[in-house]
């Protein structure tokens, strides 16, 4: 009887401290440690599990003849609507694509979702793909190059993927990061060690694998689709913005939403905008987007003069984004996060709650919003994402010609010449 009393006066206490919904997560919570939930966090089925020790990958015994249409299959987790690096992926999808080949996605859904509504996610949100789809789960065959897209996938390839191929691996985050020292941090960096040809989306993955697990990769760049984000003319810039993923904990929302407290509290004019997730429980106002599309994520920026873009690991394409629709990023300081973003117009911010939010209000007490926001657009990489594309695509076609198809039409066209 005493223990039920006590139960409903903590919950009578947690209403009258976090209302309702408070209450609702703290019953959430509990019934989640209790049923051993935690255990659909393990993103991979454990048969899918590889060991780079044991590893015995055929490889054809033969390269494709020059010229040759490839197919190549891309081994990826099911995207959420809008997803960035899938986005970033898809975008050399489709490179390699136009260049001629055959491309077919390899979905692998850990939960046993439905393979057919996931394809309707793509087809939705990336149009442009012609891509075939199946559940990576039935087998990872006929490909003359398959390449993994994460750690998880990298995994399944080794051990769904085993007809001879040529196996790549498209790097775009040190993904031991994301977890805390254990399980998931020591097969995420065993994934490198498959021998799989790495590629690394920036000079930071780049010198972690070589680092971390004494493994090197070729080593393209970030790019920016300077055709969607961009400076809109006669847009008055009034407020602050933050890209919001608190399931994410690399992308720093903690830090965010308290420094963006803070700001409120020292400049309580400036609106506050906030799209990707819908936050509940903020304590101070706020005008929440949700999802957007590219065209509209452009859109909110050119109405912002600063926004917080946070990265712990690779650093976050949202900032060039923000940089090249005229809104200043503010990005937490680190050397991962400079390796990439070498702009004069990024305001780096000591990794703190009121280190962001004085670097906010340092943005907003800024003089000449519109010249600063012209030269902040102009300041970005103009060429995209066209080299990270060309560099996958004459890698893909280096590991299934044995060189580049370039340089055997180049061979070809000299020897027709000779004679």
């Amino acid at each position: 009887m005493n223990g039920a009393r006590e139960g409903l006066a903590k919950s009578i206490r947690i209403l009258r401290q976090d209302g309702a919904s408070g209450l609702v997560k703290r019953a959430a919570r509990t019934l989640y440690a209790r049923t051993g939930a935690e255990t659909l966090n393990e993103p991979l089925l454990g048969a899918d599990i590889a060991d780079s020790s044991a590893l015995s990958l055929s490889v054809p015994a033969a390269r494709v003849p020059a010229g040759q249409p490839l197919t190549v299959g891309w081994v990826v987790t099911p995207p959420a609507a809008g997803s960035g690096g899938h986005t970033t992926l898809f975008r050399v999808v489709e490179a390699v694509e136009q260049a001629g080949h055959r491309c077919h996605l390899f979905l692998y859904d850990r939960y046993g979702g439905d393979i057919q509504r996931h394809e309707r996610v793509i087809r939705s949100w990336w149009p442009h793909l012609r891509v075939s789809v199946s559940d990576a789960v039935a087998g990872i065959a006929d490909v003359d190059v398959a390449i993994a897209s994460s750690w998880e996938t990298a995994h399944v390839l080794a051990t769904r993927g085993t007809d001879a191929m040529r196996r790549l691996y498209f790097i775009q985050d040190f993904e031991p990061y994301f977890y805390p020292r254990g399980s998931a941090y020591v097969l995420a960096e065993d994934s490198y060690r498959f021998g799989f040809r790495n590629v690394a989306l920036g000079k930071m993955v780049a010198e972690c694998l070589r680092h971390e697990t004494g493994v090197d990769a070729d080593v393209t760049e970030f790019g920016c689709d300077t055709s969607v984000y961009r400076v809109l003319p006669g847009h008055q810039r009034t407020g602050v913005v933050l890209y919001a993923r608190p399931g994410v904990p690399r992308r720093g929302f903690w830090l965010a939403r308290l420094a963006l407290q803070e700001f409120h509290r020292v400049r309580p004019d400036v609106d506050i905008h906030v799209y990707g997730e819908r936050i509940d429980g903020l304590r101070f106002p706020v005008h929440q987007h949700g999802r957007l599309c590219p065209e509209e994520l452009n859109a909110l920026y050119n109405r912002c003069v600063a926004g917080i873009a946070m990265s712990f690991t690779n650093i976050s394409l949202v900032a060039e984004e923000m940089l090249a629709a005229g809104t200043i990023p503010v990005v937490n300081d680190s050397s991962g996060s400079r390796a990439d973003l070498v702009n004069e117009h990024v305001a780096w911010a000591t990794p703190t709650p009121q280190g962001i939010a004085r670097a906010l209000a340092d943005v907003c007490a800024r003089p000449n919003r519109y010249e600063a926001a012209i030269d902040a657009g102009r300041s970005v990489r103009q060429f995209g994402w066209a080299r990270a594309q060309a560099d996958v695509l004459r890698i893909i076609e280096e590991e299934a010609y044995g060189m580049s198809k370039r340089v055997l039409a180049d061979d070809n066209a000299g020897i027709a010449d000779a004679h």
